[in-house]
């Protein structure tokens, strides 16, 4: 009963900027967790950014001050800010949720449908 929906990706020159949307929909209670992760082609799923426990954000080390994780609480998305961007950002990125639907289900994982990012050279 939970939908994640990603936008924003494309085409962009190197040193260029992107923005990524993530919108949450369906039957949801809480949203414990939300964050963004990439899989390059041939490589593992990594984190990109994250929001912690605390309520600060987590970043990759090759991301980290390029790269700004946001979210809206009333609108249920999050955003990734992606500047300066590099050819090896090249992915497809997904955004993650963990979200209870109920008070006495989950949280569970959901995963956005991906958006392709690709920097030229």
């Amino acid at each position: 009963q939970v939908q994640l929906v990603e936008s924003g990706g494309g085409l962009v020159q190197p040193g260029g900027s992107l923005r990524l949307s993530c919108a949450a929909s369906g039957s949801i209670f809480s949203i414990n967790a939300m964050g963004w992760y990439r899989q390059a082609p041939g490589a593992q799923r990594e984190l990109v950014a994250a929001f912690t426990n605390g309520g600060g954000s987590t970043y990759a080390d090759s991301v980290k001050g390029r790269f700004a994780i946001s979210r809206d609480n009333a609108k249920k998305m999050v955003y990734l800010q992606m500047n300066s961007l590099k050819p090896e950002d090249t992915a497809v990125y997904y955004c993650y949720y963990q979200i209870r639907s109920t008070l006495a289900s989950g949280p569970y994982s959901y995963w956005g449908q991906g958006t392709q990012v690709t920097v030229s050279s």
